[in-house]
């Protein structure tokens, strides 16, 4: 868990990922675990559990009013009422946030709830994007736009070439750099963004060793050994990478593969398992996944999610400092978080 996780403890054990699992199974939506123990509706639309939970709205008489919140309006440090963007006033003795974070602001989620918890004197922890795309220093990528990697290793450095994380899967390349499931899960452990400070290694054939690569190179090589080196490749890597491993190994497109040497072979090689790419910075937010950053966990009670400062304000969900990885554990977090608020408000 990237971002206090240890605040998350009362939530997960209140409403864990089974609750949550047999809720929507007794809704009757059926649900499906994928690679990496992924739980999907079984008809993979998410039209369906929008259903289902307004099912379960109805079933528990639960009144919907609809509007723009502009304010929610408290008393002696007591929420009393959420006034409404058309005039109305609302009064309540409670009320959650839940408003989400930054990230695609189309949804709604455009930062409103921050607005409204920082005039009740909570501190918010600036947003930032996770869960994003990457954009590169190199230009190259825009030449594989649109190529999609399956089975691929990725490895992020820092500036002091520590290995922060590694991951396998699938990765697209863009034409401002690279995405994809392992590019995302990779920007979760990128904290502090600046140009320079992260680099990726790219390993296109993690099944095979150096020398089991170099062994295969040498067997196509052999294969087209009267065809010149930008013909030769056809069998090793996506039409759409060969100019970009040619352009990168600094070998003449036009050489005639009988005459390439081992050292320039081994280049090859290297390129295959290591190719490099420099992080310039992540792409805008409202292209993010979800938002890092939000109203500070010390200022709210985790076994209740209720606020310290102003008693009936509570909050949920991505609009609280709290975030994780890829994988659904975001969503099990507003479910958690949701529930107990619930519970308590």
């Amino acid at each position: 868990m990237p971002t206090n996780g240890k605040f998350l403890y009362s939530a997960f054990y209140t409403f864990t990922n089974q609750d949550l699992i047999a809720l929507f199974n007794n809704l009757g939506l059926k649900t499906k675990v994928e690679r990496g123990n992924r739980v999907f509706p079984a008809s993979d639309k998410s039209s369906d559990v929008i259903r289902a939970l307004e099912k379960h709205l109805k079933n528990n008489n639960v009144k919907v009013l609809t509007g723009e919140a502009d304010e929610i309006i408290a008393e002696n440090r007591k929420v009393t009422a959420v006034r409404v963007k058309d005039g109305r006033l609302l009064p309540c003795h409670s009320v959650i946030v839940a408003t989400g974070g930054m990230s695609y602001p189309s949804t709604g989620s455009t930062g409103d709830g921050y607005r409204f918890a920082k005039a009740l004197g909570h501190t918010i922890i600036s947003p930032r994007p996770s869960l994003v795309p990457l954009e590169t220093v190199e230009s190259w990528p825009r030449e594989a736009q649109g190529l999609s990697l399956r089975n691929v290793s990725i490895t992020v450095l820092d500036e002091d070439s520590k290995k922060i994380y590694e991951d396998f899967g699938e990765m697209v390349f863009t034409h401002y750099g690279v995405s994809g499931p392992v590019i995302l899960s990779a920007s979760s452990y990128m904290r502090k963004m600046q140009a320079g400070k992260y680099r990726i290694k790219i390993d296109l054939k993690p099944a095979l060793t150096l020398e089991q690569l170099d062994a295969r190179v040498q067997r196509d090589f052999l294969k087209y050994a009267r065809r010149h080196f930008s013909n030769s490749l056809d069998d090793l890597l996506p039409k759409k990478l060969i100019p970009v491993i040619i352009k990168l190994s600094g070998i003449p497109h036009d050489k005639p593969v009988n005459q390439i040497t081992k050292k320039e072979r081994l280049t090859i090689v290297s390129l295959l398992k290591g190719l490099e790419l420099n992080i310039k910075g992540f792409r805008p937010i409202e292209e993010a996944i979800i938002t890092s950053g939000g109203v500070s966990v010390k200022e709210i009670d985790p076994g209740t999610m209720e606020s310290r400062l102003v008693k009936g304000l509570f909050f949920a969900g991505e609009v609280i400092d709290v975030d994780a990885y890829t994988g659904g554990f975001n969503l099990q977090i507003a479910f958690s978080t949701g529930y107990l608020a619930g519970l308590n408000c």
